[in-house]
């Protein structure tokens, strides 16, 4: 049997002597769950062990086919290209290896799951009900990035986590380098006349920009006494971040890189979606065409989903 490829686990890198931390224990813990694969994890920048360490140390376990998966939400420029550049360069530096590279993590529907939960925990036992949903309305905080695409995906897991959950409406604001900011997402909630508001951070784990979103939202709930607003707590390593790593780690090894299947109807149970799973996809005309032009419109027609 030949050995299953390596797993390396590729960071951001963070100041935050905690974060980091939780970003290696998160390490540790993938290497408990799957004693017959040689796990390790680096940095980009700012934290230790560097990324060259992490491809080192699985070299010197005697592998030399690894998968690289991006412990990130959102692709913007580190995943985009300082860890494929830094792929590179380890191929360089230890002829003979090659890797495969999985996606970033969201907006998969397991971590929509506990961000829901995340909103449930800061609302309080007696505040899950319908209508309690009904009146909150939630602040996504994601870090931010100059890569508009970036940016648009933290847009996409706001939607997602709105549909079918019954909470008023979910906005988005940035922590840095993107508009709106922290205290102008949190006027634009209270300009659509939100009462009550959670600002539920859009990050893996604990540090310095989480720790600034809720400074900033405490700063401006000083300011607003007529809004109650809660902050809500980071994804952290649960369990569907463990099962959620192996999932990318698999994908990658199959070449089953799809497209944006992770969060369609057709294939994912999604809240108030149920009923959609599995439908057959066939094509369908759209009553504004004009009719007799011969263009047949296909919905997911010859993608993936034929499955």
């Amino acid at each position: 049997m030949t050995t299953p490829p390596a797993l390396l686990i590729a960071g951001h890198g963070t100041r935050d002597e905690a974060g980091a931390e939780a970003f290696r224990d998160f390490v540790r813990e993938l290497g408990r769950r799957n004693p017959a694969l040689p796990v390790a994890g680096g940095f980009i920048e700012l934290s230790p062990p560097p990324l060259t360490d992490a491809v080192a140390e699985l070299v010197g376990q005697g592998a030399s086919r690894f998968v690289a998966v991006p412990l990130m939400l959102v692709s913007a420029g580190h995943a985009k290209g300082d860890i494929p550049a830094a792929l590179a360069r380890e191929k360089e530096r230890h002829p003979g290896v090659s890797y495969r590279y999985g996606r970033p993590l969201g907006p998969h529907p397991q971590l929509l799951k506990v961000l829901e939960r995340r909103l449930d925990e800061a609302l309080g036992e007696g505040a899950r009900t319908p209508s309690d949903r009904a009146k909150t309305t939630v602040l996504l905080v994601g870090r931010g990035s100059t890569d508009p695409d970036a940016n648009a995906e933290v847009h996409k897991a706001a939607r997602l986590l709105w549909e079918g959950r019954g909470f008023a409406g979910v906005e988005t604001a940035f922590v840095s380098l993107a508009a709106p900011d922290v205290p102008s997402g949190l006027d634009r909630c209270l300009k659509l006349g939100a009462r009550r508001i959670v600002v539920l951070p859009y990050f893996l784990f604990t540090g310095i920009l989480p720790d600034r979103v809720r400074q900033q939202t405490e700063g401006w709930a000083l300011a607003h006494p007529e809004a109650e607003v809660l902050s809500a707590d980071v994804i952290g390593p649960t369990e569907e971040l463990v099962d959620l790593v192996m999932e990318r780690y698999r994908e990658a090894i199959e070449g089953d890189l799809r497209m944006n299947c992770d969060t369609c109807v057709y294939r994912i149970a999604l809240p108030g979606f149920e009923d959609k799973v599995g439908l057959p996809q066939q094509p369908h005309h759209h009553p504004d065409d004009p009719s007799g032009d011969g263009h047949h419109h296909h919905h997911h027609g010859g993608h993936a989903h034929a499955h």
